[in-house]
């Protein structure tokens, strides 16, 4: 076997194990810490009780 067939052999299993990698990998963005928690949390909370506005009407009474 020559050389250049087991650098392609080799880097064909790098491919195949960094696509398993690839899939296997959890998106950082996704994770919620507990202090996004905490802020869903209120904002649902202020969603509830009516305290919250829409962006529109923001810039509205804000003269925007």
């Amino acid at each position: 076997m020559s050389a250049e067939t087991q650098i392609l052999e080799k880097l064909e299993k790098i491919e195949r194990e960094v696509k398993e990698i690839r899939e296997h990998m959890v998106d950082i963005d996704s994770i919620m810490t507990e202090d996004d928690y905490e802020a869903l949390l209120q904002y649902r909370k202020e969603k509830e009780e009516g305290k919250l506005i829409s962006h529109e009407q923001l810039k509205k009474e804000s003269g925007l």
